[in-house]
């Protein structure tokens, strides 16, 4: 019997699942517990469906589903204790649910989805009910197909909506539509069509999740513009910060002003470096290093601390020198690195442990000098339109591209930048 499957990334082994352990370097009893995360957010859904038709709202469980989605993406968190309590509390959130519907007169025992209803809380129960409620527990292949897609679609939307909490924009219209559609990936009369148009709508949500962390990120830190990043370094101590919250990146920046540590963005942080509200600080350098699958090598050459927001995790090698520089925080975790706790009570994350860490590593190592550019958002595009327009009159634009993605750490995933290289001078690409 498989040990685990998993087909959610474009690095699944022989492009066909994970039977193992996953590529990502994720073992198969934290994938397990991650398919079990996932059927009980389900089973959660089933009673805040109902209570919504009593005009209740529960903000907890709300942000509770949108991180525990979060947690189970491609390289976001290896941490099995950290699966093992997020069950849990799965659970005590379900069983209060329950309680509010019932209150509420409601019928919470109409219920009859399973992960409305199973009872384990033991690692064993869990372990042994994890390798029963996964992604091949759908028996036709459609079907299945059709439903995780609208779960790899939900997790996507998770990551958006994390971020924006954390900056206090939120749309309970996007949380009652995940819910809703969890429920509808657990309904077997539902139809292939039906399911497609599942899919279509989770889409259309979406592109409302980016729409709001998008008004969250232009309004709390200014619109990106055009920016010439540094890509040196300086001769003091300094913080690596990886992933995509920009409220642990303001956060951390307020709490290192003054104590002689240096603050880098390394892969997908590069463009915090061209929000306006950031530029203020003159401890924050700019880019370090190279893409998420060269951490392995940026990490050692930095000497420093290294602090993870949110993804891309890569697990370090057996001799790596780095993994007790590496910090985690939010949805992101890993067993071996230290934690960073969330916000308690409205209060800022405490960065004070990372920081102290800092002051006593070295300086990075130099990897490379120069600048490079980068602020292209969609405000900076539209602010140059005349110029663009104009440049399309004379023919000195042909073209336009757009790429949606990225080269992996695979050789035969260098197919953007090899397409990007032989795109002519004219024709530009996004």
């Amino acid at each position: 019997m498989d040990k685990m499957f998993c087909y959610q990334c474009q690095e699944t082994a022989k492009n066909e699942g994970c039977k193992v352990m996953g590529v990502c370097g994720k073992t198969a009893d934290v994938a397990n517990l991650q398919d079990l995360l996932i059927f009980m957010c389900k089973g959660l859904s089933h009673y805040t469906l109902p209570l919504r038709k009593f005009g209740i709202e529960l903000p907890e469980v709300n942000r509770f589903i949108v991180d525990s989605l979060f947690m189970t993406i491609t390289n976001a968190n290896f941490d099995r204790k950290r699966f093992v309590t997020r069950v849990r509390l799965a659970y005590e959130l379900r069983e209060a649910a329950k309680e509010q519907l019932l209150k509420a007169g409601g019928s919470p025992d109409d219920i009859t989805f399973d992960g409305a209803l199973w009872q384990g809380q033991t690692e064993e129960e869990m372990d042994a009910k994890a390798v029963s409620v996964g992604v091949l527990a759908t028996q036709d292949v459609d079907v299945r197909s059709l439903r995780e897609l609208t779960i790899y679609g939900l997790k996507g939307m998770a990551a958006y909506l994390e971020h924006a909490y954390n900056m206090g924009y939120e749309d309970n219209a996007i949380y009652a539509f995940m819910q809703k559609a969890l429920v509808m990936t657990t309904d077997d009369t539902l139809s292939a069509d039906e399911l497609t148009a599942l899919v279509l709508e989770t889409g259309e949500y979406g592109v409302q999740a980016m729409a709001l962390l998008d008004k969250a990120h232009n309004e709390t830190y200014g619109s990106p513009e055009i920016t010439e990043v540094n890509i040196g370094v300086r001769n003091n101590p300094g913080i690596l910060v990886s992933g995509h919250d920009l409220k642990d990146l303001e956060e951390l920046l307020q709490q290192t002003e003054g104590t002689g540590v240096d603050v880098y963005t390394h892969s997908e942080m590069l463009p915090a470096n061209s929000y306006p509200f950031f530029k203020k600080y003159s401890h924050f350098v700019g880019n370090y290093g190279s893409s998420w699958w060269h951490q392995v090598e940026d990490f050692e050459n930095f000497n420093g601390v290294v602090l993870f927001t949110t993804n891309c995790i890569v697990p370090p090698r057996r001799n790596a020198t780095y993994a007790d520089r590496v910090y985690t925080t939010g949805a992101s975790g890993f067993d071996g690195f230290k934690h960073i706790e969330n916000r308690k009570d409205g209060q800022p994350k405490d960065f004070s442990a990372l920081i102290e860490h800092a002051k006593k590593c070295a300086p990075p190592k130099e990897m490379e000098t120069g600048t490079i550019i980068g602020g292209f958002a969609h405000n900076q595009v539209l602010a140059l339109a005349d110029k663009i327009i104009e440049a399309i009159k004379s023919g000195a634009i042909r073209k336009f591209v757009v790429m949606s993605g990225c080269d992996g750490r695979m050789n035969s995933r260098s197919y953007y930048t090899e397409f990007a290289q032989k795109l002519p001078k004219d024709v530009i690409s996004f």
